[in-house]
């Protein structure tokens, strides 16, 4: 079994995040009104910026017997495969309905704007393996909470979820229950 993955110590705080945090742009009323949109594309298009985002992730995670990252479409496409590369991890996509050929397992979710599904390839995990779930945001937690049922379902020990953004407010956390999350930065 997966050790708890323990946090280091939170007196100072890495001049990486700042950067990460300076690097986000709020877009409001995307996808639709009343809605903060948090558009990462410009920490993407800084290489330092993004560099320091997954190595952040990767410092974290070497060396605690995760066998499999699982991202979840589309932002956690970005984050996740060269954290599973730095750990020796596989990588799992979970993908939008109809995304995947062959045979799919799924989770239907609401979201603060709607409803959606994930899907994940039936065998993608085995029992008992040691999964990160890596997005780029969590908000309401509904999309985690999907990936976690989705994982576990499957037989998976879901150990932390990972995110560069949290939004507190919307309390996305307290609906993980016992899923530990890490995230980089905070936002408003």
């Amino acid at each position: 079994m997966a050790a708890p993955i323990e946090e280091k110590d939170q007196t100072t705080q890495d001049p990486r995040k700042e950067g990460i945090a300076s690097s986000i742009r709020v877009v409001p009323h995307v996808p639709k009104g009343g809605i903060m949109f948090q558009d990462i594309t410009p920490l993407l298009l800084d290489p330092k910026v993004f560099k320091d985002t997954v190595d952040l992730f990767i410092e974290r995670y070497t060396g605690k017997d995760i066998s499999a990252v699982a991202g979840i479409e589309a932002r956690g496409f970005i984050f996740g495969p060269p954290i599973a590369l730095a750990i020796g991890a596989k990588f799992i996509p979970l993908r939008k309905p109809r995304k995947l050929p062959g045979e799919v397992i799924s989770e239907a979710y609401v979201l603060e704007y709607g409803r959606d599904c994930l899907e994940m390839h039936v065998g993608a995990v085995q029992q008992g393996e040691h999964v990160l779930v890596v997005d780029d945001l969590i908000a309401t937690g509904g999309t985690l909470c999907a990936a976690i049922s989705l994982l576990e379902r499957a037989g998976a020990k879901v150990v932390e979820c990972a995110c560069v953004i949290e939004l507190p407010e919307l309390k996305g956390r307290e609906r993980l229950k016992d899923t530990p999350l890490y995230v980089l930065v905070e936002s408003h």
